[in-house]
């Protein structure tokens, strides 16, 4: 592995890499000599998202932030599988030399934090799970079928915002530049509906096997079902959940209290 630091991007941020197997994984480091906290991303994101838990969140927390395989700065993988995902986590830490880390995740980014748990619990201090079930796609269902007709790049950024569609508002702002000067999309998006595809299971074995401190935060509109996040509290000892008003991307859409309610469980560990 290598790394190699790049311009700081905002305040303190600055964008570091590593090199696995030649393939590149990025990650924003928000700064600070605080504890350390990782913070994944979900489908369709990128690390710079958590800016403003970062910043509700220091001085006294160090967070570190990757762009997740094939998504934003860090480039395709050759699979998106759940080993593969955490095979990635693993070598975060390892450079960063973390042992003792809190974990927040968002709901791809959840799945990751807590099945990593479930297999390195001794190097895991605490987790936040934002929006990330323990039983998914198990009906079937598909909710990121609808990528499979987006256009991945064009040869400039207005073609490339017109083959979107009505999609283009959602992704307009990070578009990327290509080495042939053409424009795409900040993922691939048969890479996003596979790596769906891989994440959806039943996964109470995972979020059960640890018992470290644990905040779950859900929107009152958000993808887990009631009666899923009565049992991830019940059945897993140390689990707290907090309910705000929001959707899915509670984390966004609620940021300051998103930030009040993990600086709060931060506090008492």
């Amino acid at each position: 592995m290598t790394e190699q630091s790049t311009a700081p991007t905002t305040g303190t941020a600055t964008r570091a890499e590593l090199s696995l197997a030649g393939r590149r994984l990025s990650y924003v480091d928000f700064g600070g000599t605080g504890r350390p906290l990782v913070a994944l991303h979900g489908h369709l994101s990128e690390g710079a998202t958590f800016a403003g838990l970062a910043a509700a969140l220091g001085p006294e927390w160090r967070v570190i932030a990757p762009d997740q395989r094939g998504q934003g700065e860090s480039e395709r993988a050759a699979d998106y599988t759940r080993e593969g995902y955490l095979a990635d986590l693993e070598a975060l830490l390892d450079h960063l030399g973390l042992a003792d880390v809190v974990l927040v995740g968002h709901s791809l980014g959840a799945v990751n934090a807590y099945q990593y748990a479930a297999r390195r619990p001794e190097r895991i201090r605490a987790l936040v799970n934002v929006e990330g079930p323990v039983e998914l796609g198990l009906d079937g269902s598909h909710p990121l079928a609808f990528l499979l007709g987006l256009a991945y790049g064009a040869a400039t950024r207005e073609a490339l915002v017109e083959k979107l569609g009505p999609a283009a508002p959602f992704f307009a702002d990070r578009l990327r530049r290509t080495p042939d000067g053409g424009w795409r999309l900040p993922f691939h998006p048969r890479d996003m509906y596979d790596s769906e595809e891989n994440v959806h299971g039943d996964h109470w074995a995972d979020w059960t096997a640890t018992s470290c401190p644990a905040l779950l935060v859900h929107g009152t509109s958000g993808v887990i079902p009631a009666e899923q996040v009565r049992g991830m509290v019940e059945r897993r000892p140390g689990t707290a959940a907090v309910e705000l008003a929001g959707d899915h991307l509670v984390h966004l859409g609620a940021a300051e209290a998103f930030g009040a309610e993990v600086r709060g469980f931060l506090a008492g560990l």
